[in-house]
């Protein structure tokens, strides 16, 4: 007999409380307590496929409350209560929880027990997403197969990058774009890289718009959302 499918407000409550990393982790132990961080509803259109929550937002509780977040937002091009408007934006990483950092003081990779435990259940509970933009390796990685676009994985996340019309084209829903990750680390990388400003993300902020707009006409899509904190076409670019 199969076991029934997971509800959405059911399987957040699991991801809240979950332990994993302390209790029977894959590898050296979770350093500190959990606290998984990740916002989702039923009624999302546009998913934000991050990597995980950095040191300040493990003291939040509420994902991109730092650096990384104000420049999120301007790419994007929207404000802080649309950003956080749940029934309009979903905010998953592969990494529930802050992973630690390493002894040069970077942040850790997500951690793969969340993968391993819960990613594949979450976004077979969540509907489907109009827009996905996947941010960092990580996220690409995983959300490229999972929604048939295997071909690019073996892709450097530079290469990922330069080929996002490529991708962006290569499915018509969801839309996938490929971003590096905001982070002021990735300041150097911007500026090597002028395309990405002029180019891609004029094309990211029109289909955000665009999202957003249809969410606001849509009738209301079912039940609540689980989005409260775990405690409380420009011309193509030529190939490289």
């Amino acid at each position: 007999m199969s076991a029934l499918p997971d509800t959405l407000d059911t399987l957040v409550a699991q991801i809240r409380a979950c332990r994993v990393c302390v209790d029977a982790p894959l590898r050296r132990p979770l350093p500190h307590e959990p606290r998984p961080v990740l916002r989702v509803s039923e009624s999302a259109r546009i998913l934000i496929a991050s990597q995980a929550p950095g040191t300040r937002v493990h003291l939040s509780g509420m994902p991109f409350t730092d650096a990384s977040g104000h420049r999120l937002r301007s790419w994007l091009g929207v404000d802080v209560e649309t950003f956080y408007d749940v029934g309009r934006i979903a905010i998953a990483p592969m990494g529930f929880c802050f992973p630690g950092q390493d002894a040069k003081g970077a942040d850790l990779p997500p951690r793969a027990e969340c993968v391993a435990t819960w990613h594949d259940r979450l976004f077979a509970a969540l509907p489907a997403f109009e827009l996905v933009l996947v941010i960092g390796a990580p996220a690409q990685n995983y959300h490229l197969r999972r929604l048939g676009l295997e071909r690019f994985v073996p892709l450097s996340l530079t290469e990922r990058v330069l080929r996002w019309r490529e991708i962006f084209e290569a499915r018509a829903h969801p839309r996938i774009l490929a971003l590096p990750h905001p982070s002021w680390r990735n300041t150097g990388w911007l500026k090597r890289n002028p395309w990405f400003e002029t180019e891609l993300l004029p094309v990211l902020r029109a289909e955000v718009a665009a999202a957003l707009q249809r969410c606001l006409s849509a009738p209301p899509a079912g039940a609540g959302s689980a989005g409260a904190p775990a405690r409380s076409t420009p011309a193509a670019r030529p190939r490289p």
